[in-house]
């Protein structure tokens, strides 16, 4: 369950050799797609435990309601946004029409020939030529394909124009309805030890922020930002050449990214510097805000893999935390699992591996090497002769002994009697015997059986020799007297 796709089956003959990209973001984006209220639940969920946003901004994030805009209600800002919207009247087919991804293709080819001109210095702050940028503005907007290479046009004219585009549309690229938590971003500061607010930005909490809003803009929004913020990243790289800093840059872009439609610079008054340099923040760290946070990947895998959906940072770190028996890692599990079967597997090869050497062994015809094979067999019987536990009995020891009597008894009965005594002290233990050894003591004869019988012979001659003894000192008593 882990790997949901191993491998791709590809017929298209010409596909097959091309490079597999691989797309951590799988889940997330198939989330989107097919349940889009259960992936906006989830998203917003983890925004507000970051920032604090009340009711209403809530409900105009989530679109629930028209988002309260600064200068609204003010009759300067009315007179601006009639002006603009008959300025708008003859919309084409880029140009002042809502973002579409018709109109990001055509726009991309501005983006496109930008990168490869990025040292033109005071780039996005010179304005270009007026004549120029109409003729380009026209072709854009009809269709026509347009060789911006051909030294026709400046990279001047293609960065105004670029902006001219984005300033132009009906909302701003970031759109009206997430302008309030943005300005709660630009807000998340660390905290001392105490848990005093300090004036340094939390820039880990920011990127986790953006980047969860910017999970649920539309999708050519977020497709265009990506495009605008990546050119805007390697502008600010050769700064040294073009002059332009990712702040100088975030001065020419907010009104057009963030900044609401047909509002002053009076309207905003405070928040001015709260959003330029949230965008200088974005430009800075546009290669890290396009990936979705670690949590929100898993809560999309585990809900299309049938489980538990976590729908949290906290669950996650909660999953992770030490001390929970059932929250081991699968992939210990597994190898736990593997390594104890391969040892069992192992094992049983080795001792059918034995068996058949004790069989082979076993149907030697006799001589002295069967003999010889068959005592090694016996004395490593527990580490080498399968279903054998049976000790090779060790050679009995004489007991020295000084006394007139014990000569006696070893010279009439000799070293019998020590092994009387020791077969008497010695208890046997259980053991259990192969069929294959089975076979071989019968052949050969029990030890055990062995020695009982050699036992009793010895009894039997022991009391032959008392009789004899009796009888030939009573005779010589006898003839004393």
């Amino acid at each position: 369950s882990d790997a949901i796709c191993n491998f791709v089956i590809c017929n298209d003959s010409s596909l097959r050799n091309q490079p597999i990209i691989f797309n951590p973001d799988f889940f997330v984006e198939k989330l989107r797609h097919e349940k889009p209220e259960v992936f906006t639940e989830l998203v917003v969920s983890n925004i507000t435990r970051l920032i604090d946003l009340p009711g209403a901004e809530l409900a105009q994030l989530m679109g629930e309601e028209d988002p309260k805009l600064p200068g609204a209600n003010s009759t300067a800002s009315g007179f601006f946004r009639s002006l603009m919207s008959l300025k708008r009247k003859e919309k084409g087919v880029v140009f002042g029409s809502p973002l579409t991804e018709e109109g990001i293709a055509q726009v991309s080819q501005l983006i496109e020939y930008l990168h490869k001109n990025l040292r033109a210095e005071g780039l996005f702050r010179v304005p270009g030529n007026s004549i120029r940028q109409q003729i380009l503005k026209d072709a854009l907007n009809s269709g026509t394909d347009i060789d911006l290479d051909s030294g026709e046009f400046h990279s001047n004219d293609v960065a105004t124009l670029l902006k001219v585009f984005l300033g132009e549309l009906p909302e701003p690229l970031l759109t009206h309805k997430h302008f309030h938590a943005h300005l709660k971003i630009a807000d998340l500061m660390l905290f001392d030890e105490k848990g005093n607010k300090t004036s340094t930005p939390d820039k880990e909490r920011q990127i986790e922020a953006l980047q969860l809003l910017f999970l649920i803009l539309p999708a050519p929004n977020r497709s265009l930002l990506k495009l605008l913020l990546d050119l805007l990243y390697q502008t600010a790289k050769k700064q040294d050449k073009n002059k332009m800093s990712a702040h100088n840059l975030a001065l020419m872009f907010a009104p057009h990214i963030l900044w609401p439609r047909n509002v002053t610079a009076n309207d905003l008054q405070e928040n001015i510097t709260k959003l330029n340099n949230g965008v200088t923040f974005m430009i800075k760290h546009s290669q890290k805000l396009f990936k979705a946070p670690t949590y929100i990947r898993e809560c999309a895998r585990l809900h299309y893999l049938g489980s538990r959906a976590h729908t949290s940072k906290d669950d996650l770190d909660l999953l992770a935390s030490p001390g929970s028996k059932e929250l081991q890692p699968l992939k210990s599990q597994k190898r736990s699992r593997l390594e104890s079967c391969h040892q069992e597997e192992t094992q049983q090869r080795t001792e059918e591996a034995l068996k058949e050497l004790f069989r082979h062994v076993h149907n030697m015809p006799d001589s002295a090497k069967k003999k010889k094979l068959i005592r090694q067999f016996n004395k490593h019987s527990t580490a080498l002769t399968p279903g054998s536990d049976v000790p090779s009995s060790p050679a009995p020891r004489r007991t020295r002994s000084r006394s007139f009597s014990g000569l006696i008894k070893r010279k009439v009965l000799g070293t019998p009697v020590i092994l009387e005594r020791k077969s008497r002290d010695a208890t046997p233990e259980p053991e259990r015997v192969s069929k294959e050894n089975i076979h071989l003591l019968q052949k050969c004869g029990s030890p055990a059986h062995m020695s009982q019988t050699k036992l009793k012979s010895l009894e039997g001659q022991k009391e032959e020799s008392c009789r004899r003894m009796r009888t030939h000192l009573l005779s010589k008593d006898s003839s004393s007297l």
